[in-house]
């Protein structure tokens, strides 16, 4: 949510937005000309154009009461009077993210610090237990989530009231499941009324969703198990529902949605500016079909207003918005808002009014959007990253949001590549980055719309520092069932075209990712101890079709019910014309690997191609992709109850048998996203037709495989040793 805050000293009011994750988003003024942050310990405001900071409140009022040291700033918020700041600190991880820990409101005059949740009204809530924790618009509260419960806090006195009382593990106020957080970006799971004096929030039920029983072995002397409450694909989803409650407490008015709550996702929900209603988005099982309610607050009754179906499914707001992935982008006070839409098979911005009646296409032609950068009501205009001419690149443009006006590009032509924008609340500014195959991430303040640099010292054509890369280039290859795919190439540093050189894939291949995108990752191998070219591989990824390249829905959508098959014959056809195209590929040294999605395709690629693939090294695979959640799996693959043969052809244990050459497989036991059951039905399976592979299995680590010390290098090293000895670089 966006909360405004003055700052009555400089006369500015400043604008804090809290993102789904804490502590990724900027606080800007809302002048737009500044923006406030924590510089060595200070949170200080820094003017963009004339560079000059101002403190707000010193280190040395940054402390925990009791302490000596300032407090880690990863948060924080000003009260709308200025007089004090609600500092986010000492987090922990919630899943992916450190969404949990501990909030202090301290006042910038006398330097007084309180710890939320410690108040009078309730048993004090326990340290790091907090989450979410969100000033009212009026300033005079803030409600946050404890333990699965929601609570308002009075900033004046302290007094908390609690206003969900039924919150365990498995009833989950005001925040979300592990499916809800990882596919669809849902963590912030509450809403203040504009009036500050109602609070709309989710509730997921998981009470009938069974367990994935992790076990750690290696924390004390008898092992004990870890509980994750998952839902499995064909398993029903977990019922959710929103509730409007006030904040004085008392009974929670639910919103009442059609249809069946176990058959149902709600994916986005927020208050109208008025406050007069709530807007929620519920998508069915198969995400096939959005609809859109207006609901009263005061009675639970919903009117639906919009729909969208379509034959494959639809794509939700994180896709293309991921700093508020639950929220809306409303125009005109609440009349329209901003949708997106892949209808006409290119997803587009349209405006829609408020009742659904009226629509207008802001973006007509064949391409994509991939995000959407910024809304400027005042110049009507609407800013967007976009790449019409090269899908592996991106550029801002804007566009009429009265649907009259063509896509003008706002990026100037010159730095081909990647570009990114944080643009100010009144469009004016914005922190520009940019990258590209040669050329490290590197940033500058420009003006907007004419792209020009704030300090030209500073700007990016001033300064940049590219790395010659002649040995990358990008390309692109038409297989022989005609299907073109986009690649990339890095050659060995000393390439002799006399001679053949082994050659690596690096894979992902679902629609969760892609691998051929031009910025400076390019080539380079984070698993590798030293530098490929250097040792003599050629390195090559390639994104086929199913991957979330801008192509438009066909390219994204071919693979509905297709992972595990259409995804593995486009990566292997590609490598089969690279090597009949190349005579300096040497065929007998090809090696593949990738990470989750990307093992999983690599594990395919070494069992149905054996003839092309040599060398495999996978991390982190679904072997088995009925044993991976539902909200991913059924999203692209459909039900197991009514499609279960695609799950079975699209899942690598099937073809294990097949396995002939060298496999090295890799995965954290516990990983909560993958679980480690894949790896060992994958082993079962390996050893059932006597195949003989290395594994290498990470006590207590997660998907990331990254807890614990020595672990990165010891994978490195691992990875390293293998590729070596199994697909041995070099020209010959």
């Amino acid at each position: 949510m966006r909360c405004k805050l003055l700052t009555t000293a400089l006369s500015l009011t400043i604008f804090a937005t809290y993102a789904q994750v804490p502590g990724r988003q900027m606080h800007w003024t809302a002048d737009g000309n500044a923006y406030a942050a924590v510089e060595q310990g200070d949170l200080v405001q820094i003017d963009i154009r004339t560079g000059r900071k101002t403190t707000l409140l010193p280190k040395e009022k940054l402390r925990q009461p009791g302490g000596s040291l300032p407090m880690p700033v990863t948060d924080f918020a000003f009260t709308p009077d200025s007089a004090s700041v609600l500092v986010f600190t000492n987090t922990a991880r919630v899943w992916r993210y450190n969404t949990r820990g501990d909030y202090f409101l301290i006042n910038r005059a006398t330097g007084q610090v309180r710890q939320l949740g410690q108040g009078a009204g309730v048993v004090a809530r326990p340290a790091q237990s907090l989450m979410y924790a969100k000033l009212a618009p009026d300033g005079r509260s803030v409600a946050y989530v404890s333990e699965h419960n929601v609570f308002v806090e009075e900033v004046a006195t302290g007094k908390i009231r609690q206003l969900t009382a039924d919150g365990t593990r498995k009833r989950i106020n005001g925040t979300f499941d592990w499916a809800y957080e990882e596919e669809f970006g849902c963590r912030d799971g509450f809403r203040w009324s504009p009036d500050s004096k109602q609070i709309a929030y989710w509730q997921v039920d998981a009470t009938n969703i069974r367990d994935y029983l992790m076990l750690n072995t290696t924390d004390s002397n008898y092992s004990h198990v870890v509980p994750v409450e998952y839902p499995k694909v064909g398993e029903s989803p977990s019922p959710t529902r929103v509730g409007i409650v006030s904040v004085s407490g008392g009974p929670t008015t639910w919103l009442k949605l059609p249809g069946d709550s176990q058959q149902h996702y709600i994916t986005r929900m927020e208050w109208f500016p008025s406050g007069e209603s709530v807007i929620v988005q519920q998508l069915n099982r198969k995400q096939n079909e959005s609809r859109l309610f207006t609901c009263n607050p005061a009675t639970g009754g919903t009117k639906e207003f919009y729909t969208e179906t379509g034959q494959k499914w639809i794509d939700i707001k994180s896709r293309w918005s991921r700093d508020n992935p639950v929220g809306w982008e409303w125009l005109y006070t609440g009349n329209a808002f901003i949708w997106v839409s892949e209808k006409d098979g290119w997803r587009h911005l349209y405006r829609v009014s408020a009742d659904g009646k009226k629509e207008t296409l802001l973006t007509p032609g064949a391409y994509d959007i991939a995000t959407i950068s910024h809304i400027d009501e005042a110049a009507n205009q609407i800013y967007f990253i976009a790449s019409p001419e090269n899908t592996n690149q991106r550029y801002l443009y804007r566009t009429r949001l009265d649907g009259k006006g063509k896509a003008e590009r706002v990026t100037p032509a010159g730095l081909a590549g990647t570009h990114g924008y944080t643009i100010s609340p009144n469009g004016r500014l914005a922190m520009h980055t940019f990258t590209n195959y040669q050329t490290p991430s590197a940033r500058e303040w420009v003006s907007l719309p004419d792209h020009k640099a704030v300090d030209p010292a500073e700007s990016l054509t001033a300064r940049l520092k590219t790395v010659a890369k002649p040995n990358v280039r990008f390309f692109t290859i038409t297989t022989d069932d005609g299907v073109t795919v986009d690649g990339w190439m890095a050659k060995p540093t000393d390439f002799d075209s006399t001679k053949k050189y082994p050659v690596v894939f690096y894979v992902y291949g679902e629609p969760a990712g892609s691998t051929v995108n031009d910025d400076f990752s390019v080539g380079q191998n984070r698993l590798f101890n030293g530098d490929m070219a250097k040792a003599g591989y050629v390195y090559v990824a390639l994104d086929n079709r199913g991957t979330p390249n801008l192509k438009g829905a066909d390219w994204r959508k071919s693979i509905y019910r297709q992972i595990g098959r259409i995804n593995i014959r486009d990566q292997a056809m590609a490598t089969k014309k690279l090597l009949a195209q190349h005579a300096y590929l040497d065929s007998s040294r090809v090696a593949v690997w990738g990470w989750s999605g990307g093992g999983s395709t690599t594990l395919h690629l070494l069992f149905q191609y054996p003839d092309i693939y040599k060398t495999g090294i996978a991390i982190a695979a679904v072997g088995n992709q009925l044993f991976y959640d539902n909200i991913y799996q059924e999203r692209y693959m459909g039900l197991p109850q009514e499609n279960r043969d695609d799950f079975v052809a699209g899942s690598p244990i099937t073809y294990a048998k097949n396995l002939r050459g060298n496999l090295l497989y890799i995965h954290g036991t516990g990983d909560d996203n993958v679980h480690y059951d894949n790896a060992e039905v994958l082993i079962n399976e390996l050893v059932k037709h006597n195949k003989q592979f290395q594994v290498m299995p990470y006590p207590n680590r997660t998907h990331s495989i990254s807890e614990g010390e020595g672990t990165a290098q010891h994978l490195k090293t691992l990875y390293t040793n293998y590729l070596l000895q199994h697909c041995p670089p070099g020209g010959r």
